[in-house]
């Protein structure tokens, strides 16, 4: 049962990842604390994740459970492909170029999935979705805890966009048992 669980909240963290990612500025938002700064984005949306949806407050080491769980998997296959995906963006521009980068693309989002996954699987269950307001508030102190103060005021789009999303009450943020 363990395994139907964990893939049924890994497909629940990856449709509010999509939700989240789409909004206004998220992408730019999470890029820039990853590139500039180091922070893992699916680390990130995890923790808004496990706020926001499950109502799960994380400590530090969740984080680093977290990401030890998709360390090589991220070093192995992710950064290359992301590497080789921004690289080919900055060269050719043609539709050969962007056809590879299309397939490069592809398969980063499927490793990225399987990351996914992975971070899932280190969460022991433990929902306690309570009121929305309080699911927001885990889900910032979540962040609080993964960035620290510096990081916070670079990710306010983010929880612009979260608490947004939260007031639709879109499917993503729906609470999950």
């Amino acid at each position: 049962m363990r395994a139907h669980d964990d893939r049924r909240l890994a497909d629940s963290l990856w449709r509010f990842s999509l939700a989240l990612y789409a909004r206004a500025g998220v992408a730019q938002a999470l890029i820039a604390l990853q590139d500039a700064h180091g922070f893992d984005i699916n680390l990130i949306l995890l923790g808004l994740w496990a706020g926001a949806v499950r109502g799960v407050p994380l400590a530090d080491g969740d984080f680093v459970a977290a990401a030890a769980a998709d360390a090589g998997l991220r070093r192995l296959l992710i950064a290359p492909l992301r590497g080789l995906r921004r690289e080919l963006k900055q060269g050719v521009d043609d539709s050969c170029a962007r056809m590879i980068r299309q397939r490069i693309l592809s398969i980063e989002l499927r490793g990225e999935r399987e990351v996914q996954a992975r971070l899932v699987a280190t969460l022991s269950p433990r929902p306690k979705p309570g009121s929305a307001a309080e699911r927001e508030a885990k889900a910032r102190a979540n962040l609080a805890a993964y960035l620290g103060a510096a990081g916070m005021e670079e990710a306010r789009t983010v929880l612009d966009a979260l608490h947004s999303l939260m007031r639709c009450g879109r499917a993503a943020l729906r609470p999950s048992a």
